[in-house]
């Protein structure tokens, strides 16, 4: 499954990581700023994402196939998933589906028959965007039926025959097929029963068109020097393969592919396999034989017919990998670091699993729109254009060439870093909601399965896997995930075979961990917990440690006793130390498995703190008696770097996301913020600036607004004159800091900017004058994006349209997001509405990029009720365009009314909600769930948060 731009941009969006934006607020025109975050590090965690996303994903029983072992229709409880792959398919061999002879009206397809191979055949028409195919399947019948049922999703059917391979050979004769569409299936009824262990095949000529949408074989388009050129892609997953052929689309059943695309000369086709073939015909169409390729699940299967260039790199084992993309980008450079650090990676992965890259080739596809920002087809990767073309004008070279060459030795340390800001910190908070949904889940039919795979199964997976791996050590944890890999390998596995495997590799070790058990309560149970620890007075050494569920809204325990009163308990490995102002002492691991447990703990007096979750690695938050806290605020302000970066980074985030939901005092995050004057390192700024702008959105529209920000920006001032703006010399280049300098240069700019300070505008203002009356761009890439938003923001009308005229202009695709977003920050409600109306009705604005223009329109004060009126009026519009895309509309609805705080907006979105929800009603409850708890903040705790501002010390 794919990865779509979720990420929560600095606390201003419930958001994909990939989706790099981070929401700056000039304070004296109430604008906001998105500013781009760096492509490469979210290119280098997205290969990573290929290459084990199938792991996670069967190991955490998301993927359809989970239920392939139960009766169709239905799944059994969850225990019956820790069987073998030998078991399931001899349970799967004696399940019959022909109940009432109508095995067409269950939800799953029936086990009667098992394919073994496609060989596919396609002619590509792009001059009217249609396509015509044949496909022969292979299979082996498993029971007796006269039912061969398929999937299909809108394909005209033309011809069929069904041939026996057994003594008797020949054509069977069909008694009549038919097309059942709440199912997706296409039955075609024989005269005479199919007999048991015996192969068969099936011919099915077909045509369709290629969709101008996301999923199946869809269709895309971009500007080459002033001409618009088309290509066609697929995406399948998760069961979308039914839209380009017809097939049996759910992921147990394996086959091999052999692919053949036939188009005109001028274009050129890829598959997950290389051209084994090609033949040209005389009316000028050429077509492309793919080999074989391994044996894989529908939804791994993907081609593409396009006219790109490409540039090659060889990895040091021989396999050849190739980025496509348009030929200007290819030409620019744009794709070339993509290319040599995926040649650097794969390395490193092979390394790291212990499994060798088993096809010939890899090749990366840039394209311009996709549903996701990457999808992991098996020796075709596609990338949406943003997500893998390094613009070298826009990204530093400095920041290039140091990431590469730590990337293959760091990238474990760098990840682990980021992935507390990008990863765990965003999904807790989706999971913090009640209306949240355990990683596994029941599936009933297809179209749950597109709601199964959001950010809850994909980044709390990673943030699980993560707690697992610190739990059982990496040598531990990587020597059974190598054993899983090799025993399940071109297989089926379920979830509790990963966990088998883990606590066999423990074991080995001399460690006796049930590792089912424990991920179980993890895996099947919502949310996570908060895990209290206080000092217990009345035992000497002992800590008091109690767990609960975390939820923002404490009311919906209320509304809904029913789920609420449910034993939510987990078996938490909390990590756990002792310090004060010189000295912090090692940690230990204390497994809390009851609601409330003692634990005796070092030696501790008065001046003894606590700290909890060392380096964030469980997925739980932790919260401590008020005496405690003062005590860790304490020691920050003394000397903070005797808490680990991580972990300061984690209270950051912990104590606002507490205070949040009512489980401390409004002061507390405020008190501890003012420390940051003496931080020194990117990770915990970025993770207070992320929690500062959520702030920020529930306050931007309070009388006592300037209080919060003023306060803001006294914390910032002394990092933001110290590190100032990155030197820009008379030639227009710039001298290059660090990475981790550069981020934390821009962060502290960002947060100046944002909440007003007047030196930073005029600094911004200055920059792009200069770029505008020198048409030169001499502004540093690292804060471009930050001087365009506040130039636009706070200058005339003219500079929009500078800017509106550089977007077009522009090929360069990071280039072309940055200026796009600018455009949403003008103060302009009338340039605002034009550039709405624009992005969805003219081909201006590339599909890919029009959500995001509404989202970031709506994050500017005054857009804010004209995108949410834009959002209702056009939803229809919005709704068939993206809605199968369920990533992007979950995008669309969080990011339109994340910032609605009134109970008047409140009331019309519930409203709205009523008669638009549809197979977008689950993004609608998450919607209404967060703003129900903006208005209850404000009703319960903002007078708290300005009172203690009003008495707030200066700085």
């Amino acid at each position: 499954m794919g990865f779509e731009d979720m990420n929560m941009r600095n606390g201003r969006a419930l958001s994909d990581q990939w989706a790099d934006s981070v929401v700056v607020r000039p304070r004296t025109t109430e604008q906001h700023i998105t500013v781009h975050k760096r492509l490469v590090l979210g290119f280098a965690i997205s290969i990573l994402t290929l290459i084990i996303v199938t792991v996670i994903a069967i190991a955490l029983s998301v993927s359809f196939e989970r239920c392939a072992a139960e009766s169709s229709g239905t799944l059994a409880g969850n225990g019956s998933s820790n069987k073998s792959s030998q078991s399931r398919d001899r349970s799967i061999s004696h399940r019959v589906s022909e109940d009432g002879q109508q095995p067409w009206r269950h939800l799953r397809l029936p086990a009667t028959l098992r394919p073994r191979h496609y060989d596919l055949r396609l002619s590509v028409y792009m001059d009217n965007f249609t396509f015509s195919g044949e496909v022969n399947i292979e299979f082996e019948c498993v029971n007796s039926t006269k039912f061969i049922v398929l999937h299909t999703d809108r394909l005209e059917v033309n011809k069929v025959l069904v041939y026996s391979d057994s003594k008797k050979t020949g054509v069977m004769r069909i008694h009549r097929r038919f097309y059942h569409q709440p199912n997706q299936v296409y039955v075609i009824a024989l005269h005479r029963e199919m007999k048991p262990l015996r192969t068969y095949k099936i011919n099915i000529t077909f045509e369709a068109q290629i969709e101008n949408e996301l999923l199946g074989f869809f269709r895309s388009s971009y500007m080459l020097y002033g001409e618009r050129r088309f290509l066609a892609v697929t995406q399948f997953s998760p069961t979308h393969a039914r839209k380009a052929f017809p097939c049996f689309d759910e992921p147990i059943y394996k086959a091999t592919f052999r692919v053949s695309l036939r188009h005109e000369s001028s274009y050129q086709s890829l598959s997950n396999m290389p051209v084994e073939t090609s033949t040209s015909d005389e009316d000028g169409w050429v077509t492309n034989h793919f080999s074989r390729t391994p044996r894989m699940s529908t939804y791994y299967l993907a081609w593409a017919v396009c006219n790109f260039t490409y540039r090659e790199a060889v990895a040091d084992n021989g396999v050849v990998i190739r980025l496509y993309a348009r030929p200007d980008a290819i030409e620019s450079g744009s794709g070339d670091y993509a290319l040599h650090i995926t040649k650097r990676l794969l390395q490193f992965y092979q390394d790291y699993f212990k499994v060798k890259y088993s096809l010939p080739k890899l090749d990366l596809l840039a394209v311009p729109k996709h549903p996701y920002a990457a999808m992991e087809n098996w020796g075709l990767s596609v990338f949406v254009e943003q997500k893998i073309l390094l613009d070298p004008d826009v990204s530093s070279f400095s920041y290039q060439m140091e990431l590469t060459m730590v990337v293959v030795h760091e990238i474990c340390h760098q990840e682990n870093q980021r992935f507390l800001t990008d990863v765990l910190h965003e999904v807790m908070l989706l999971d913090g909601l009640a209306s949240s949904h355990p990683i596994s889940q029941e599936v009933y039919e297809a179209t749950d399965i597109d709601r199964v795979f959001d950010w809850i199964a994909y980044k709390k997976g990673a943030a699980l896997i993560r707690m697992l791996a610190n739990v059982m050590g990496q040598p531990v944890f990587q020597r059974g995930l190598n054993d899983y890999l090799m025993t399940h390998m071109y297989g089926n596995a379920a979830r509790d075979d990963l966990w088998n495997k883990f606590s066999e590799a423990m074991q080995r070790e001399g460690k006796v961990i049930n590792i089912t058990e424990v991920m179980d309560r993890w895996t099947l149970q919502m949310g996570y917990p908060v895990v209290t620890i206080s000092k217990n007075d009345s035992l000497v050494n002992t800590v008091t440690i109690s767990q609960e569920h975390f939820v923002y809204d404490t009311d919906a325990k209320i509304r809904d006793p029913e789920l609420f009163n449910k034993s939510f308990q987990w078996q938490i490995p909390l990590t756990l130390t002792v310090g004060n102002s010189s000295h912090i002492s090692g940690e230990t691991t204390i497994w809390v498995s009851n609601r409330t447990e003692l634990h005796r703990v070092g030696h501790m007096n008065g001046e003894t703190w606590l700290l909890g979750n060392i380096n964030q690695t469980g997925y739980f938050r932790v919260n401590y008696d008020l005496y405690n806290w003062r005590l860790l605020i304490q020691q920050l302000m003394t000397n903070p770097t005797i808490i680990s970066v991580g972990n300061r980074a984690g209270l950051i985030d912990d104590v606002f996301n507490l205070a949040r939901a009512g489980y401390l005092p409004q002061n507390i995050p405020l008190q501890i913020i003012s420390y940051l004057s003496q931080e020194s390192e990117f990770l915990p700024w970025h993770a207070a600036s992320r929690s500062l702008y959520q702030l920020d959105k529930l306050l931007d529209r309070t009388e006592d607004h300037s209080l919060f920000s003023d306060y803001v920006l006294k914390q910032v001032a002394p990092k933001y004159h110290k590190m100032g703006w990155p030197t820009t010399f008379s030639d227009g280049s710039f001298m290059q800091a660090a990475y981790h300098s550069q981020e934390l240069q821009r962060e502290v700019i960002m947060l100046a900017c944002s909440f007003g300070n007047k030196h930073c505008h005029r600094q911004a203002v200055s920059l792009i004058s200069d770029w505008i009356s020198s048409n030169k761009n001499k502004i540093p890439p690292n804060v471009r994006d930050i001087v365009y938003c506040t130039g636009v923001s706070l200058m005339d009308e003219d500079v929009w349209e500078f800017i509106w005229m550089k977007f077009h202009s522009s090929t360069a695709v990071s280039e072309k997001k940055i200026l796009l977003e600018a455009l949403t920050c003008s103060d302009n409600i009338y340039l605002l509405n034009r550039l709405l109306n624009l992005s969805l009705a003219s081909d201006l604005v590339p599909d890919q990029d029009v959500i995001d223009v509404i989202i970031h329109v709506g994050r500017n004060p005054l857009g804010r009720h004209l995108a949410w009126r834009y959002f209702r009026q056009k939803w229809d519009i919005l709704n068939s365009r993206y809605g199968e895309a369920l990533f992007m509309n979950s995008k669309l609805i969080s990011g339109v009314t994340e910032f609605l705080n009134t109970e008047e907006e409140l009331n019309e979105l519930k409203e709205f909600t009523l008669t638009s929800g549809g197979a977008a009603a689950p993004a609608f409850a998450r919607a209404v769930e967060i703003v129900q708890a903006s208005v209850k903040w404000h009703t319960q705790f903002e007078q708290q948060f300005y009172r203690w501002l009003r008495k707030a010390p200066d700085g």
